[in-house]
């Protein structure tokens, strides 16, 4: 070498290892702090991937943490000064050296630690609603009879019917219960049993009697027993309770046409009940057309045409002695062809003895299905009141065979037996849908047992 070179041999050879010692020890550097970093990022991408056991996040460092540690575990190489002054790059690379480390994120700082947030708690087993258990309330006591008779409504106004009913209560067993409750501060037991000869004797029936005297000996107190006024006014509500029979209000705009079957005895008043109804619905501006099934009987068809006329009615009659069953068919063809509100058939009175008669009936039934769907709607049997507890024998006979639906009751007003009403409620739960109190159109009025019983058990003279 050149002796008058500056640098001799080994000045080269100091300078090299220098530099040499500096780029292992900055590359190894470099190398440590990418390994750290991928280390770092495999477990935050970890952390979204599975939560990490809850005892885990003690072990967990952050960013500079795991870098100094990493440098820590570095190996450092002593330095050596060299004597003569270093050159300018050198000096500058060994300066610039420490600012190739990255800088630290922020981010991961802000993050919460990997298992604590991602860690979804326990699923916990559903609360089961508890049970309201409601509070205890005493159960309403039933009132008693003399509190019931206190909470009856007010008496109405049954003028219009009261002259119908004058000779049951005039003559009948209502007025022979006022002559013994009447006129009397106090009863003595022994009229307890005046009062049960007059119902057993009265035309209201047997069962119908022995129930009213055991629910007054049952239901009122010795002392009510002993005041008329509580005796008369429980045989006053119980009566009312009887013949107020849950039934739905006829309605004649139901179905069109709305088909009604009439039948009873002879004599019961069937065909005045079918004109005087015809004249009504009529006057309500219904189309009515009136069937005359009744063959046998000569006048039958000719009373039922003078109806016609005077209800205005179209009427459908067919020849003496033709088959009554055909005749209603066309009636109820032709109200349905021709648009009819109302038909209304009438049928032949028969004896309720009389077996082959009724099963003619149950045939009239059968063949009124067949001319209208559902028809008929209404099955009423007439009974007169005049005959007393054969009324009955009648109703019970009739609705066994037939499905009767309602009861007409007429002639009230020629009778004294006018309680039969309360017998035929009380033992065949059948409403009363009409009853007749005279011979004009208007006398044949819509049943309602509170204005019954008002006009019922009126004193003598109103």
């Amino acid at each position: 070498m050149d002796p008058s070179s500056a640098f001799t041999a080994a000045d080269l050879y100091q300078l090299a290892a220098i530099v040499g010692g500096v780029g292992v020890t900055g590359a190894l550097g470099l190398l440590f702090v990418r390994r750290a970093r991928a280390a770092r990022r495999r477990q935050i991408d970890s952390v979204g991937e599975a939560p990490e056991p809850l005892a885990r996040p003690k072990k967990a460092r952050s960013l500079p943490e795991a870098e100094e540690a990493e440098e820590a575990k570095a190996p450092k190489k002593p330095e050596e000064t060299p004597r003569t002054a270093r050159p300018q790059g050198a000096g500058t690379a060994t300066a610039r050296a420490p600012e190739s480390r990255p800088t630290t994120p922020e981010a991961p700082r802000r993050l919460p630690e990997p298992a604590a947030a991602k860690v979804e708690p326990e699923p916990r087993p559903e609360a089961k609603s508890a049970q309201v258990i409601p509070f205890p309330v005493p159960a309403p006591t039933a009132p008693t009879r003399t509190e019931r008779i206190e909470r009856a409504p007010q008496p109405r106004d049954a003028s219009a019917l009261a002259p119908g009913l004058a000779r049951t209560r005039s003559s009948g067993f209502i007025a022979r219960l006022g002559q013994i409750l009447s006129g009397r501060k106090e009863l003595d037991p022994s009229i307890v049993d005046e009062i049960e000869k007059v119902l057993l004797t009265a035309d209201i029936g047997v069962k119908t009697s022995q129930k009213l005297l055991e629910e007054i000996r049952g239901s009122l107190t010795r002392r009510e027993l002993k005041d008329p006024d509580a005796v008369w006014a429980f045989l006053r509500q119980r009566s009312a309770e009887m013949l107020a029979i849950p039934a739905p209000e006829i309605d004649f705009s139901s179905a069109r046409p709305f088909v009604l079957l009439v039948v009873g005895v002879n004599g019961s008043g069937k065909t005045t009940t079918i004109g005087k109804l015809a004249a009504k619905l009529s006057s309500e501006g219904k189309r009515v057309l009136l069937a005359a099934g009744d063959t046998f009987r000569a006048a039958a068809a000719e009373q039922l045409e003078i109806w016609s006329g005077r209800s205005q009615a179209t009427l459908v009659r067919g020849k003496e002695g033709a088959d009554p069953s055909s005749v209603i068919f066309d009636g109820v063809k032709r109200a349905v062809t021709e648009g009819f509100d109302v038909a209304i058939a009438d049928t032949a009175g028969r004896l309720h003895t009389k077996t082959d008669l009724m099963q003619e009936l149950q045939k009239i039934r059968r063949v009124i299905g067949k001319a209208s769907a559902g028809a008929p709607h209404e099955t009423w049997l007439v009974i007169d009141a005049t005959s007393g507890q054969n009324a009955i024998a009648q109703a019970q006979i009739f609705t066994g065979d037939l499905s009767v639906t309602g009861i007409v009751l007429t002639k009230l007003d020629g009778t004294a037996k006018g309680g039969v009403i309360l017998g035929i409620a009380d033992q065949l739960k059948i409403p009363v849908r009409y009853v007749g109190v005279g011979e004009r159109v208007e006398d044949l009025r819509r049943f309602d047992p509170e204005e019954f019983v008002e006009a019922l058990f009126a004193p003598p003279g109103n």
